[in-house]
């Protein structure tokens, strides 16, 4: 075991032998249920060197396990070498849950244990009859990172700042008493607001506390008669403090929550898998339902959506800027992934209301192409080639919208196999870009659209076709999703999603092509179908494709294309030289035309 790992792992059993503890098990997750988490809650990679967005680790009196999915394999298996860790591949056949490793290493009538400040209620639920089917205990009060976490870092004091209601689209008063109406109908009397991003939609501010994402630690509390802001006061300035106060919010500090919890003897609607197990055991009368602001928040209004045009706008003329420099940049040499990287941000930097990235970017290059969340660092970054593929998914935060693409670009000659993967890709990219389909349809349903054309070759991709993208806020925004697994949250017009189907060879390459897309009515006028109600089983909805960039046609195998497909693909094309063409220079320009003529 690596000493700095040994070290840690040996602390964390003293805890646990002084606390009668014979396993404890680290999540990924904060008090807010983030994918993304401040410095302060990153314990799981502090204690496994696992540095990943999702995993757990477990450790036990003797022995130490890492679970993660498909995106982080090799990622995992490298930082947890020469550790005490082995990795558990998460849904993949062979693989042990959680509770099943421990109910095989451990003795029946073991005490397991975990922080409820940092495990929602489903979870702990979940984890607690499961461990019971083994004879095994479940503690949920052991925080031990307080105390053999030395140097850990202090929660984040960067300042919040305001959305402007004319991006925001509705004002925090407004979304409050919505709140409270939704809350109402479900026999509820209060909301505790726990996701950051949730709050922040709600009030209509922005913080800087988490890489990547413009949210800031806190709780928001509605009650019926006011709201309440839980957060650490030398965040909020003047304005801020005065902006709250006139749209009815009240402020108290961060820590201040749980006693504001256990004061209410008022019936509180919690969402169990949003909701920490330990702020949860406060409340004397919950009520289990789905906050409200989850579902208010991915239906965009029109202020939103035309942020989203103007920021994809933007950021395809970052991306064609970059992609005309790129290829004779690596035809000089000299470039390599952090460097492709540095000039991307440099073009998109050079954008209005740019506010950094939305994700860190995968830059991947050739074999790094097939690691899924590939991030270069100065310990992995390559030399690019002009040759093979370059696979970069990334994005950014405008003020006015937040964006997320993937392009798969040749550098070079490419071989077969790479050229069959990109059609393949491509293929299922297009068939789900392009469907139709009546209210009430889930992303579970459209799916296999995206996955079809690789299936016929027996190839498969093991994360999730698409996600929902977040209105200046995070990349990554639900329930609606693309997934194999069934999510059964119908898609409706005013949702934004990805389509990102990908083919990962490990050791030689990987291809993705991404689009972020706005759920839209159908239009039949072309079918001598007038307007979109009255129709069997409708009205019908489709897909606004809302990213401008090119996709290069060269790596095509038009033979594999159907001729609905390539018709698709030519008309994106030349939406995105219609409407990026007007704001390049001539040589940008021509340089667009010639990439996005038809095949």
């Amino acid at each position: 075991m690596s000493k700095p790992t040994m070290q840690r792992v040996n602390a964390l059993r003293e805890i646990m032998r002084a606390n009668g503890v014979d396993a404890f098990i680290t999540p990924s997750t904060d008090p807010h249920s983030g994918e993304y988490v401040p410095t302060h809650w990153e314990s799981r990679a502090w204690i496994s060197g696992f540095t990943g967005s999702a995993g757990t680790a477990v450790v036990t009196t003797d022995k130490a396990a890492l679970w993660t999915d498909s995106r982080y394999f090799l990622q995992a298996a490298d930082q947890i070498s020469g550790t005490d860790f082995v990795l558990m591949k998460d849904k993949v056949e062979g693989t042990p849950s959680v509770a099943q490793w421990l109910g095989e290493v451990l003795p029946k009538g073991a005490t397991v244990a975990v922080d409820g400040w940092v495990n929602t209620v489903t979870a702990v639920e979940d984890l607690k009859e499961e461990l019971a089917a083994y004879g095994l205990n479940l503690h949920t009060n052991l925080e031990p990172y307080a105390q053999i976490w030395a140097e850990r870092p202090a929660l984040p004091t960067s300042e919040v700042f305001i959305q402007p209601l004319e991006l925001a689209g509705e004002s925090a008063s407004s979304k409050i008493s919505r709140i409270r109406a939704k809350a109402e109908e479900s026999g509820a009397e209060a909301v505790l607001v726990s996701m950051l991003d949730e709050v922040a939609w709600t009030l209509n501010l922005r913080g800087a506390d988490i890489d990547y994402n413009p949210v800031f630690v806190s709780y928001l509390l509605i009650t019926t008669d006011k709201a309440t802001l839980y957060i650490n006061p030398a965040k909020v300035n003047t304005e801020v403090a005065e902006y709250l106060k006139s749209e009815g919010v009240d402020m108290l500090p961060y820590a201040a929550i749980e006693g504001a919890l256990k004061s209410l003897s008022c019936k509180v609607l919690v969402q169990p898998d949003k909701t920490n197990y330990a702020a949860y055991s406060c409340i004397a009368n919950p009520v289990r339902k789905d906050c409200p602001v989850s579902t208010m928040k991915i239906m965009k209004n029109e202020a939103e959506i035309r942020g989203y045009h103007s920021a994809m706008l933007k950021d395809g003329l970052a991306m064609v800027k970059w992609m005309k420099w790129l290829i004779p940049a690596v035809e000089a040499g000299g470039q390599t992934e952090l460097t492709l990287d540095e000039k991307l941000y440099a073009c998109r930097a050079e954008q209005p209301l740019f506010r950094g990235v939305s994700f860190a970017s995968i830059m991947g290059y050739a074999a790094h192409g097939a690691i899924v969340h590939y991030e270069p660092t100065p310990e992995t970054d390559v030399p690019v080639e002009p040759k093979g593929l370059l696979l970069i998914d990334s994005g950014a935060q405008y003020q006015d919208g937040t964006t997320d693409i993937t392009r798969t670009i040749p550098l070079g000659p490419l071989t077969w196999e790479e050229r069959r993967d990109y059609t393949l890709v491509l293929r299922g990219f297009i068939n789900l870009g392009r469907a139709v389909f009546p209210r009430g349809t889930y992303g579970t349903q459209l799916d296999a659209l995206a996955r079809t054309p690789m299936w016929r070759y027996g190839i498969n991709y093991l994360h999730g076709t698409g996600h929902g993208v977040g209105s200046f806020m995070n990349v990554h925004e639900g329930p609606h999703q693309f997934r194999m697994n069934y999510m059964p949250t119908p898609l409706l017009p005013g949702m934004t999603i990805t389509d990102e189907p990908g083919i990962y060879i490990a050791g030689s390459h990987g291809v993705r092509h991404e689009n972020t897309m706005l759920v839209v009515p159908a239009d039949f006028s072309d079918k001598g179908q007038q307007g979109n109600e009255g129709l069997t089983f409708g009205p019908y909805y489709t897909f606004e494709h809302l990213t401008l960039c090119p996709i290069f046609t060269s790596p095509i195998l038009l033979d594999m294309m159907e001729r609905e497909e390539i018709e698709w693909f030519n008309a994106y094309q030349q939406m995105v030289y219609d409407k990026l063409s007007p704001h390049l220079d001539e040589e940008h320009r021509l340089w667009l035309k010639e990439i996005t003529k038809a095949i």
